[in-house]
Parts: structure tokens; sequence; C-alpha cells
């Protein structure tokens, strides 16, 4: 590739039709500030109104429950009744209003919440107690496997029908999905578990609902966990031959992460003071570039211009993106434009008190 061809932070990009005008991506940011049924408010439409006067290519919204026994805390928003569409409408036309382009995260927390949050015991597939909040959820039947599979479809169709530009599932960090495809979660013996091939049937079938919903002009994208950081649990060998299923099922676009919440120290990194500290999962693009022809968006404690410049330039992933940062200075593609080396945010995650990460 010549020099002038390679990609840099503001080279337009296009995703199944999608045009983008740069590589960077605001990762999905939890706002804990919806209301008890998962209401979008006016300051959910302020807050990705502004997302989107910065100039940021694509903004994954804060990871929205798709079942109302899925939500993972407090002020989650949802997008699980028909009832959330005119409120996230709002929401995107005012993301378009300025230009930006928006996708839907779709996610259900699995074990990774409360009895008290949800009204019931948490459900995954299979009872492990979770270390992070000693919770040990009931193992799902059949029968609700399959609810909930055409339950991520049913929100897509939502998001699509809310005026979202796409969606993306959300299969890392622990929750349902990223359950079902490890090890460390998934002890099933039955059609869902088991070998590596059943523990990610959730997870394809739950992309079928999904494509189903919304056709094939559309985008669906994911975030996949690369590894759990746990023993016994997935490591990115098994990763990339997920990645690698999900690419002959028609992906557009796979975000690279990795940790769960009982390994969640290693998700949101602390003092990230130099380059050579940056992109943490780093690695683990290098691995799926390997494996799959797939676009690629790394997310990791990437800071600096020049980091993300020489991500995409030497083709290690086709989009960074950026959480803790927006949160800081949502206006940051703007000042990247005019010359800034690098973001405000110094890592302290004192913004985790009032925002999950999704």
């Amino acid at each position: 590739m010549s020099e002038s061809s390679r990609p840099s932070l503001f080279t337009p990009a296009v995703l199944n039709g999608l045009q983008v005008q740069n590589r960077l991506v605001r990762s999905a940011t939890g706002e804990g500030m919806a209301g008890p049924e998962g209401e979008v408010n006016d300051g959910h439409v302020r807050l990705y109104e502004a997302l989107a006067k910065g100039g940021v290519g694509l903004i994954i919204s804060g990871h929205t429950f798709v079942k109302a026994n899925g939500k993972a805390s407090k002020g989650m928003t949802g997008i699980h009744k028909d009832e959330r569409i005119p409120e996230w409408r709002k929401l995107t036309e005012a993301v378009h209003a300025h230009g930006g382009k928006i996708v839907a995260q779709l996610n259900h927390a699995g074990r990774q919440t409360a009895t008290e949050l949800i009204g019931e015991t948490p459900l995954a597939p299979s009872a492990v107690l979770n270390k992070a909040n000693n919770v040990t959820p009931r193992e799902a039947t059949e029968p609700e496997i399959v609810e909930l599979v055409k339950c991520y479809g049913d929100a897509a169709r939502r998001a699509k029908a809310a005026g979202f530009d796409g969606v993306q599932l959300h299969a890392a960090h622990g929750y349902l999905i990223s359950q079902f495809i490890s090890p460390y979660t998934n002890k099933r013996g039955d059609a869902w578990g088991g070998s590596p091939e059943r523990r990610m049937r959730f997870l394809l079938e739950a992309y079928k609902s999904v494509r189903q919903q919304v056709g094939v002009g559309y985008p669906v994208m994911i975030k996949l966990n690369a590894e759990d950081f746990i023993e016994g649990g997935l490591t990115v060998d098994m990763s990339c031959q997920i990645a690698q299923a999900l690419e002959r099922a028609g992906i557009d676009a796979i975000e690279i992460s990795a940790g769960m919440l009982e390994t969640a120290s290693k998700i949101v990194r602390t003092n990230i003071h130099s380059p050579e500290q940056e992109a943490y999962f780093l690695p683990y693009a290098e691995r799926f570039r390997r494996a799959v022809r797939v676009p690629l968006m790394l997310v990791g404690g990437i800071r600096s211009r020049a980091v993300m410049d020489r991500i995409l330039s030497e083709g290690q992933a086709d989009f960074v993106s950026l959480c803790r940062p927006f949160i800081r200075e949502p206006h940051l593609a703007l000042l990247l434009k005019a010359g800034a080396p690098k973001v405000e945010c110094i890592s302290c995650n004192q913004c985790s008190s009032s925002r999950r990460q999704g």
C-alpha cells in the first residue's frame, strides 16, 4: 500500500453503505440516567447532540437492554418495547441534524445484574457464581433461550424504526452473549454449550434474528471479547474462531475488547501516561487481523493522535474507539482535527462513579 493510500484518522469510511466522516468511534458508554423502564429523556438527547456537534465519525450508544430482565444497572436505557421508539427517534434526529451517525448497542446483562434491580433471579447459560457481586444466576431453559434470541431481533427492528444507522451486538465484558461464548460461564451440555461450536450458537442465532429484522443492507456490528482474563475463560484463539464464524455469517464490523465484571480493572485501565501504555488491546487486534478481513474497531486506552494514526496507517485496525475521553471532551474530534496531539483524559476513572462503560 502506498503512503498516500493509507488511512489516517480523518479518512472517511463506509460500513455496509453507511458513510462515516472519519475513523474515530465513540465507544458505548452507559449514561446512567434513564427512567425506571429504560426511558430516554432530554438529557440523553443533549448528550448525544453534543457528541454529534463534536464531529466524531460514529457514535455507539450506551448499552440498552433488549428485555426487562436484562437490565444491568439503574439508569440503563431500554429498547425492549415499542414505547421506547419515539424517545430514541428524538435522539437520533438530533444526532442526524448535525451530520452525526449513531448505532444502538443491544445488550442483556445475563448474570451481571441483581435480583433487587430486575425483580427476579438473574438468568444465564449456567448457574455459575458471579464473584463480583456474589450472585448465582439460574440456568436458562431452552424456551427462554429461544425467546432471548428473538428479543435481539425485535430490539434491532425498534432501533431501525427509531432512526439508528445500525446496531451493535454486545458480546463482551461478561454480559449474556459473552456468557454463552465463554467456557467459564457456559457449562451446558445441550445444543447451547459443551463445545466451541455450540457455545457460539446463541450469538450466531441472535445475529441471524437481528439480520432477518433489519435486512442485508443495514449495518450490524459486534463488540467481542478477545479474552476474559480469567482461568477457564475465553481465549484469543477461541475469539478468533468466533470472529471467523461471524465473518462468514456477514457481520459488518468487529469492535475488539476484553474482560468481564470479575476482571473489570483490566477493561478500563488507569494511569495511561505514555504512548507505550496506550492501546492495551492492540495485540488482540493483530491476531484478529490475521484471522479475518472484516473491518476492525479497536478500543482500550488510546489517547494520542500519533498512536491513532499509527494503528490506522499500519492496518492494525480500521477504526479507533474511545470511551472515557469523550466524557471529558465530547468535541474531541474537532480538537484532534485542529491539531491537538492528545486527549485531556488522564484515565483516572473518576467518571465511572456516574457512568459505566457499555
